[in-house]
């Protein structure tokens, strides 16, 4: 659904220290750098963008509140080692520890976490046979 994602770094230096360490986890290659109105650094994978670039305003980049960025992980082996790879590069674990949480979308297996600059990010998989289809009106099916 979505093409890309940007967050905002105050170090970019670190910021590509942690995101190559958690992106690698999904098979992502290492970021590249791009300078165009700002310096940019670019994560390509499964068809998606995920760019971290220092505020064009000249502001201090801050963390939405309420606003979170989830990945599509493919095991809970896989949100377990993004987790710990985002522990060990900066990140801060943030609401429980990974694990089984059942929800109205059904059963998912999740990690929630901070990054050096305070954005939320969700390591997301589904547990096998529990996620609801959704009809044209949105509704649960």
């Amino acid at each position: 659904m979505f093409s890309h994602v940007t967050l905002g770094s105050n170090d970019l230096v670190r910021s590509r220290r942690f995101y190559d360490a958690v992106m690698g986890v999904l098979g992502a290659r290492p970021a590249l750098s791009l300078n165009f109105n700002s310096e940019r650094i670019l994560y390509q994978h499964a068809g998606s963008l995920l760019v971290l670039a220092t505020p064009l305003n000249g502001e201090a980049a801050s963390a939405a509140n309420g606003g979170t960025i989830g990945l599509l992980m493919a095991s809970p082996a896989q949100v377990d080692a993004f987790h710990a790879a985002a522990l060990a590069n900066g990140g801060a674990s943030c609401e429980e520890p990974p694990g089984v949480r059942e929800t109205p979308a059904g059963s998912l297996y999740l990690a929630y976490l901070r990054d050096p600059d305070g954005n939320k990010l969700c390591a997301f998989h589904t547990l096998a046979d529990s996620a609801p289809t959704l009809d044209t009106a949105g509704a649960s099916s």
